[in-house]
């Protein structure tokens, strides 16, 4: 968290993003909830705790939402869905970024993607600390995950335990684009509207 810039995000609580770097709350099997617009920082705070967790030798897996379910549906087609669903079990910090952004694949017949992050979080629940960062609304998780009941009860696993971080400033990858604009004498690029979480 060297590179990260503070003053960019000054309504973040530091302290806060600081002591979750002690790595105490993997140690308590407590759940980490990052939410925010798009460019905000919270897959550079995960990204850096997963390198952190490694640092100490800890057994870490970091994936995109999306990643991590198509790795799930792959299991329905060959018979290893629980074998890859107790690899997602297993490690002490699991990272899920990006609930929320890519395409969930649709199964007739299939469990929704809301059924296997429930089953995983459950599973992991008080064991092992997963990690997740969203850039959509809370209530907009049933419509992403398929389930809009089990999304519920995804967000209630996660309440129950979790560190929640709310990342309310602007994106900082649009902040660059105008820079390197400016510094080449074009147009700044026009401001997306971004998703609140």
């Amino acid at each position: 968290m060297a590179v990260f810039d503070w003053a960019f995000q000054p309504r973040l609580d530091r302290r806060t993003v600081e002591e979750l770097f002690t790595l105490s709350f993997v140690e308590r099997n407590e759940d980490l909830l990052i939410t925010g617009k798009s460019g905000t920082g919270k897959s550079h705070i995960l990204q850096a705790l997963a390198i952190k967790g490694c640092g100490q030798e800890w057994m870490v897996r970091y994936a995109r939402c999306v990643d991590l379910v198509d790795d799930l549906y792959a299991g329905l087609a060959d018979g290893s869905y629980e074998r890859r669903m107790k690899k997602w079990c297993r490690p002490p910090l699991l990272v899920v970024d990006d609930v929320g952004l890519g395409q969930l694949k649709r199964r007739e017949g299939e469990p929704t993607a809301a059924h296997m992050l429930f089953t995983l979080l459950d599973r992991r629940h008080g064991n092992a600390t997963t990690a997740l960062s969203s850039n959509i609304k809370l209530s907009a998780w049933g419509s992403y995950l398929g389930d809009a009941t089990l999304a519920a009860a995804v967000l209630d696993r996660l309440a129950a335990t979790s560190i929640r971080i709310d990342i309310d400033g602007p994106s900082y990858r649009q902040f660059l684009a105008r820079k390197r604009a400016e510094e080449h004498g074009q147009q700044p690029p026009a401001e997306q509207e971004a998703v609140e979480a």
